[in-house]
């Protein structure tokens, strides 16, 4: 029996959904819901094939890269979006997470040939008070929505063949 062929343009031969994780650290977790929440919205909108999408808590985003670096090896998922407020809280062990974060994040993606985008900010000038939280709250929702079109960008990039 012939089976159908999709559509020449179709992102992805099979037509199955796309299922992207989500990785987001705890601190600071009501700011980095707003992220989480953008992308899932956007994430949802896509047309076909569409997005099945799983959420994961990790303590802090140091702990991100290696929970990435797991689900990416899986092979369940089609791309992984990381999510997290890396603050200076004065001291100079910032900017070492900061690095390790996103040059483990780089790492992952280009280790597993699985797409690893960011949301991970690392203000160095954040100060926990209403006006930074509000401006923050309204840049990580922003950030959310950017790194979910990103993401549906790179899942429309035919994969080279194995």
């Amino acid at each position: 029996m012939n089976q159908p062929t999709p559509a020449a343009d179709a992102p992805r031969a099979d037509r199955r959904r796309w299922r992207v994780a989500l990785v987001a650290s705890s601190w600071h977790r009501d700011l980095v819901d707003r992220a989480l929440d953008s992308a899932r919205r956007r994430l949802a909108m896509a047309q076909e094939p569409g997005v099945d999408v799983d959420g994961v808590d990790v303590p802090g985003a140091f702990e991100i890269p290696l929970c990435v670096q797991r689900l990416a090896r899986s092979g369940r998922y089609d791309a992984v979006i990381a999510a997290g407020l890396v603050v200076d809280g004065g001291i100079y062990r910032h900017d070492f997470v900061a690095a390790a974060v996103i040059d483990g994040l780089m790492r992952v993606q280009l280790d597993t040939d699985v797409p690893v985008l960011s949301a991970v900010l690392t203000p160095h000038a954040f100060h926990d008070h209403s006006t930074h939280r509000g401006w923050f709250a309204e840049h990580l929702a922003l950030k959310g929505t950017e790194v979910a079109d990103a993401c549906l960008q790179l899942l429309a990039v035919p994969a080279p063949a194995r």
